[in-house]
């Protein structure tokens, strides 16, 4: 086990870093014995106490630069905001997720700003995490296949692209499924925002894929399709002829969600 002048030189070279509780006892100990847990322990107060490593949860730190110190809680929250979501993102699915919803709209509007609420769709995790005022969403996606309900990651996750926000990637649905995602209205998901769907159809009325609006239907979101053929009704009409030609299409889909509530 090595001193704690040493231990500090290292977590400083690691500062603005997030980091597991597991990533700092190997810094203390990289050894890895049980018998020095005690003294493990003891040192992981004193960094906490002088402010060397600040707990977020308890497997999870900050390791903040100098002028870090200084913040209170939220606002060091916020500055490590996306660091703090990749790790979580990575230790809950690793790569097998994508941001949905309006916050994945609003990325590409190019609003990286910190919602209240993210939701992540992933293959397999269902789990919800609380970071102060913020919540991180992990949920799977479900449809319509072959008449039965099933996981529809697999067919989702190529629906989905990585943007960079302040030099982290994320991986985050494409501009055609987070508009559709940001139609459904559900007690899940925030109140629709009208605005920003309507900005996203005039802007992008000539650049959508419309073949991916195609694919999307086959499984999910038919409810999303009739609103946008609403909202698009006064803003494009090939936009409008596209999204009624997909409801008629699957009127019987349309039926469906709607007797679910979706």
């Amino acid at each position: 086990m090595i001193t704690f002048d040493k231990i500090v030189k290292k977590l400083l070279k690691k500062s603005w870093n997030v980091m597991l509780k597991s990533d700092i006892f190997e810094i203390i100990d990289p050894e890895q014995k049980k018998s020095y847990q005690s003294k493990i322990d003891k040192t992981i107060y004193s960094l906490k106490a002088k402010w060397h490593i600040i707990p977020i949860k308890s497997w999870i730190y900050i390791i903040p630069s100098q002028e870090d110190k200084n913040l209170n809680k939220i606002d060091l929250i916020e500055k490590y905001y996306l660091k703090l979501l990749k790790r979580y993102i990575l230790e809950n699915c690793w790569t097998n997720y994508y941001i949905s919803w309006n916050k994945a709209l609003e990325i590409h509007d190019k609003n990286f700003s910190i919602p209240e609420k993210i939701f992540i769709t992933t293959k397999e995790t269902n789990k919800k995490i609380i970071i102060w005022n913020y919540q991180i969403i992990f949920k799977t996606i479900t449809g319509k296949k072959n008449e039965k309900n099933t996981n529809l990651f697999s067919k989702f996750k190529d629906f989905s692209e990585v943007k960079e926000i302040e030099d982290i990637k994320f991986k985050v649905s494409n501009l055609e499924l987070s508009l559709v995602e940001s139609c459904v209205l559900s007690d899940i998901n925030e109140p629709l925002n009208i605005k920003l769907i309507n900005k996203i159809l005039k802007k992008y009325k000539n650049n959508f894929g419309i073949e991916i609006f195609y694919k999307i239907w086959e499984y999910k979101y038919i409810m999303s399709f009739n609103r946008l053929k609403e909202l698009s009704k006064k803003i494009d009409e090939w936009l409008y002829t596209v999204f009624l030609d997909i409801v008629k299409k699957n009127w019987w889909l349309f039926i469906w969600e709607w007797l679910r509530g979706f």
